[in-house]
């Protein structure tokens, strides 16, 4: 390597006196806004090496109590969150484990088999809300239901396009050939009380807005029958009302329809109430294409279980 020209080493000469100055004048530069009681700490450090160059470190700080404290508070808290975080999964581990063993183990010949196909009797579109699984609910075993979950347990009719939820109705319907589709409404449904609150004018670029909106028909019906009712009590109407709607709907699918009508699928409704855990059974009664203008329809085999 080639030695430091002169210019390079005066020039780091010069440097370092001028630091050194620095470091001379810094009582001049903070002494006089100090208060009593706050501490500050300087550290200034001079790295020369003729094969790297010279590099100047400086870090200073001044740091009142508070601040620190205030500091090390924040470090704690993240720590915290992050055990938080490990606990909540370190709980799931061990119900994972507790599944493996007393379900998956102990009914091993039954998972060997869902692991060659599924053939499920049932498909099931419910809410995506937290309190209502399906499965828990209803007691479904693996392989026993197909699920779908989307917000306020809609479906949106045929011509309105590719969604998640027809694709997941084509699929079970025609690749699965499930025998039931149950459509579960429940209880203080959040994708309802939006769907009852929204406005016309309202931005549409919300997604919220943009999927509840398929239950339209229903708010509007519900409006107009229970205009006398309060608005929990109407968005209680609602929650049923929208059930009834996604039934009509899956009859404007042609695949849907023609087992409909051949007899070979069955559609259902369903309502459950968490809050005084009760649930409500119907089965759309499909006769010849027996639906109303009105949007209106016959229902059977009708149950409610408390």
């Amino acid at each position: 390597m080639a030695a430091p020209s002169p210019t390079t080493f005066s020039q780091h000469i010069n440097f370092s006196m001028d630091v050194r100055r620095t470091s001379l004048k810094t009582s001049t530069i903070f002494g006089p806004k100090l208060k009593s009681g706050e501490t500050e700490r300087t550290h200034l450090r001079l790295l020369t090496s003729f094969k790297t160059g010279t590099r100047l470190e400086l870090k200073a700080s001044k740091e009142p109590p508070g601040l620190t404290k205030q500091l090390d508070n924040s470090r704690l808290e993240s720590l915290a969150e992050t055990e938080n975080v490990c606990d909540v999964f370190e709980d799931l581990k061990h119900r994972f484990l507790r599944f493996k063993k007393r379900k998956f183990e102990e009914n091993l010949e039954h998972f060997q088999n869902l692991a060659q196909g599924q053939a499920p009797k049932f498909m099931i579109i419910a809410c995506a809300d937290s309190r209502v699984c399906p499965s828990n609910i209803l007691g479904f075993r693996p392989g026993e239901a197909f699920v779908v979950r989307n917000v306020a347990n809609l479906v949106p009719p045929f011509e309105s396009g590719p969604s998640e939820t027809n694709a997941a109705l084509e699929f079970a319907v025609n690749a699965l050939k499930v025998e039931n589709i149950l459509v579960i409404g429940h209880s203080r449904c959040g994708g309802i009380r939006a769907l009852m609150s929204m406005q016309d004018e309202e931005d549409s670029s919300s997604f919220i807005r943009s999927w509840v909106v398929v239950g339209k028909n229903a708010s509007l019906i519900t409006k107009s029958a229970a205009s006398n009712l309060s608005f929990d009590q109407q968005c209680t109407h609602c929650e049923k009302e929208s059930v009834n709607h996604s039934l009509l709907n899956l009859l404007t699918y042609p695949w849907i329809e023609e087992k409909v009508a051949r007899g070979e699928l069955l559609v259902h409704g369903g309502y459950y109430d968490f809050v005084d855990c009760t649930f409500e059974k119907w089965t759309l009664d499909y006769e010849g294409g027996n639906l109303e203008e009105n949007s209106r329809f016959a229902v059977k085999n009708q149950f409610y279980w408390c």
